[in-house]
């Protein structure tokens, strides 16, 4: 069940690096890019968390949150923080309602083998709460840089 483009924010609770929760309703008002990748200190992940990082200011310029989504713990997110020096605010969704909301809790397979994973995926949401954009099986060289521009195009 995947979220079509024009549906309003879930109201999801999903709880910080730091431990505190936050309401992804509550980032209505402004632009919010939503992303989900699939596990802390991995190659790919680390690039895509230092690339929204690297680019986190620009996104505030344009008045717009960022935060990436996984399962790891709040822990885990804080150390892959500190380890990179990541600027990115994450969040995790250990329960994997948010994953299952959004769709992006898919079934993946690996050396003939199936399981369940998370699907690399971004949301770009406007200033009203509704889905402007998706990006799904993110392939992460440029995306953040991509996002962006979509977000210029929000106008």
């Amino acid at each position: 069940m995947a979220l079509s483009e024009g549906e309003k924010l879930p109201d999801i609770d999903l709880t910080t690096s730091s431990g505190g929760k936050v309401n992804l309703r509550s980032y209505i008002g402004k632009p919010f890019v939503l992303y989900f990748y699939p596990k802390d200190d991995t190659s790919g992940c680390t690039r895509e968390a230092q690339d929204f990082s690297q680019h986190l200011k620009e996104f505030e310029s344009l008045d717009t949150a960022v935060l990436g989504v996984s399962k790891d713990s709040p822990i885990k997110h804080q150390k892959f923080i500190d380890k990179y020096d990541l600027t990115v605010p994450l969040a995790t969704d250990e329960s994997g309602d948010a994953m299952e909301t959004f769709g992006v809790w898919v079934q993946k397979s690996m050396y003939g083998k199936t399981y369940m994973g998370i699907d690399r995926s971004t949301l770009l949401f406007d200033a009203e709460g509704k889905l402007a954009r998706s990006w799904r099986r993110v392939k992460v060289p440029g995306h953040a840089i991509e996002v962006l521009e979509a977000v210029r195009d929000l106008g």
